[in-house]
């Protein structure tokens, strides 16, 4: 394995000390392996990230423009073990020292998350310790509990509680749940289509800004000029909370076969800033609807959270931000290194679901598909 594409996670202020006697929080060991990210991390109930280990991928799939699952499922299993030991000398634990193991059992693609969950059911069975099926959708959903910024830049932690109305926007998902509680999750509205991830990584193909290709064009958006181009709002001023991405995207094409490449720096940046606003405008506008669903009016909750990879996304933050403070409740958002799959997450929502006694107590099949809405 190449040692520059195993990170390290920078814990900074996120690291606690260890609790020890009776007051021992629960240890859990989570395992994400469900796309191009092999992952592990460990994890207390007092939300302290113990250690955490990422290797990633991207090498191997960028010349491709995208995620090759053969590729990815090899790279996980030449990975797994070295990534979960690791992770364990990084934290000074030892497999006996663990309360609890989890891992990513679907959504994603199979043949990555089968490693993983094979890795985390071997351990389980040879040290005897309870197992967690971990929904990849959930450990998104849950991981601003575990940490998360009031504010887009902000530093400390908030304490995010139920109630909350999540902006969900990971992979080939883009939702809006009402998140009542662990495995209780409402959905409020979703795309019909394209997810505001796939949009943004297909723009970027067809500008030639590589994979992946949201953090590049949020980049180049910031420098570019977002009135210059004119991008559809589909549904925009339409009841409801559903998204429709297809077509900014399908207009983005065909803007762009009329235009000769090479693109010129200014050109890209005011494209990126353009379509990137037309996004944003779309997942407000369905956010402010949400607000007003009854279902939403009568849980009132009390913090706005954004997860999963495009939560990075800086235009996306600063809005949802702004909506917040609108609608007179708080904004929440996982730090930057929690944002896109990771293995904390995973471990975080097994620490959930263990409390509540989810844990496995027959064999589980892996699923490549798998709704938060059917937990």
């Amino acid at each position: 394995m190449n040692e520059d594409k195993l990170i390290q996670m920078n814990m900074g202020g996120l690291q606690g000390k260890e609790h020890k006697g009776s007051d021992k929080p629960v240890l859990c060991l989570g395992i994400e392996s469900s796309c191009d990210e092999t992952s592990a991390a460990i994890v207390d109930s007092d939300r302290n990230i113990l250690s955490h280990i990422i290797y990633s991928q991207i090498p191997e799939h960028q010349k491709y423009g995208g995620v090759v699952p053969e590729l990815a499922a090899r790279a996980h299993i030449l990975a797994i073990d070295e990534v979960i030991n690791k992770t364990l000398a990084a934290a000074e634990k030892k497999l006996e020292d663990l309360d609890v193991i989890a891992a990513t059992a679907g959504p994603g693609l199979i043949g990555g998350v089968l490693i993983g969950w094979m890795a985390a059911t071997g351990i389980a069975q040879s040290t005897g310790k309870p197992l967690v099926a971990v929904n990849h959708l959930e450990g998104h959903a849950l991981v601003p509990r575990l940490h998360a910024t009031a504010a887009s830049g902000a530093d400390g932690k908030i304490d995010v509680n139920f109630p909350y109305l999540l902006m969900l926007a990971s992979g080939g998902h883009c939702q809006i749940l009402l998140v009542r509680g662990v495995g209780q999750y409402e959905m409020i509205g979703q795309t019909l289509d394209d997810s505001a991830g796939e949009a943004f990584d297909k723009v970027a193909k067809m500008l030639g800004l590589g994979y992946p290709g949201g953090p590049v064009v949020d980049k180049c958006a910031s420098q570019g000029n977002p009135k210059a181009f004119k991008f559809p709002r589909p549904l925009c001023d339409k009841p409801g909370c559903d998204f429709s991405f297809s077509g900014i995207k399908t207009a983005a094409r065909t803007f762009l076969s009329r235009i000769e490449a090479p693109y010129s720096e200014q050109f890209i940046n005011d494209f990126c800033a353009s379509f990137q606003a037309a996004v944003v405008d779309c997942i407000i506008d369905r956010l402010n609807n949400a607000f007003k669903d009854v279902r939403v009016i009568n849980a009132a909750p009390q913090t706005l959270v954004v997860a999963g990879g495009v939560a990075k996304n800086s235009a996306i933050r600063t809005a949802m931000e702004q909506l917040a403070a609108q609608k007179n409740v708080l904004f929440a958002a996982p730090p930057m290194n929690l944002c896109t799959d990771n293995g904390a997450m995973i471990a975080w929502a097994g620490i959930e679901n263990y409390k509540l006694g989810k844990v496995v107590k027959e064999p589980v099949a892996p699923r490549p598909r798998w709704p938060l809405t059917e937990l």
